[in-house]
């Protein structure tokens, strides 16, 4: 009945859509690592397809899963190329988000940390710098073939290694807020449909955290 369409999210849900994200994007991923040549391609959908979501006022499970599909198959190009130039390089990268996603939500769970609406601006302004930072770089780079500003130095310091930091600790900053917004979704029992948007906002921020430290990994292993 219409109840049932209606109901309230739950956590069970989001943590259910999130699951059946990722199993979607390790599938992509497979192919990805096997066929790293498509990793450009899909990035530049996956790129699209995150902006179109990110603007969507209805979340769209066909769009999502869509999205899923492509960044996996990025996320494994990418990684072969980087396991290719350092061994075991993926290994450590995912170990190492997995580990501050666990630190994150104890945060969030057992020490209380919240954002108040001052931090939330902060955190929207800081992370929608570092997107348009980063297609600009991307972009730039793509057309000259460098790394753009990453492969600079300033006093002898790689900037890519201080970007890498930051960029890191924002995207673990990020996961707090997407824990929040999980967090008043349930309280204020918005329709269960929108864990599809709470799943996407995770793994969004997931991808970034796992590309951030595979990036910071290889500076140092350099």
């Amino acid at each position: 009945g219409p109840q049932v369409a209606d109901r309230a999210m739950t956590y069970d849900d989001v943590m259910m859509k999130t699951g059946v994200l990722f199993a979607i994007l390790l599938a992509g991923a497979v192919v990805g690592w096997f066929v790293p040549v498509l990793a450009l391609p899909a990035m530049l959908i996956g790129l699209v397809l995150g902006l179109v979501n990110a603007f969507k006022k209805e979340p769209n499970k066909a769009l999502i899963i869509s999205y899923a599909v492509f960044e996996g198959v990025f996320l494994g190009g990418i990684s072969a190329i980087f396991e290719s130039m350092y061994s075991g390089i993926v290994v450590q990268a995912v170990l190492a988000t997995l580990s501050v996603f666990a630190i994150m939500l104890a945060l969030f769970k057992f020490k209380g940390v919240r954002y108040g609406s001052k931090m939330m601006k902060f955190m929207v302004i800081a992370v929608g710098g570092y997107a348009i930072f980063s297609i600009v770089n991307l972009v730039f780079g793509l057309a000259f073939g460098t790394g753009g500003v990453r492969s600079m130095e300033i006093f002898g310091i790689p900037l890519g290694i201080v970007i890498g930091l930051v960029a890191t600790v924002l995207a673990a900053m990020t996961l707090i807020m997407d824990f929040q917004m999980i967090e008043e979704g349930v309280k204020h029992k918005i329709p269960e449909k929108y864990s599809w948007m709470c799943a996407f906002s995770l793994m969004v921020t997931l991808i970034w955290l796992y590309i951030e430290i595979l990036r910071l990994i290889s500076y140092f292993r350099d």
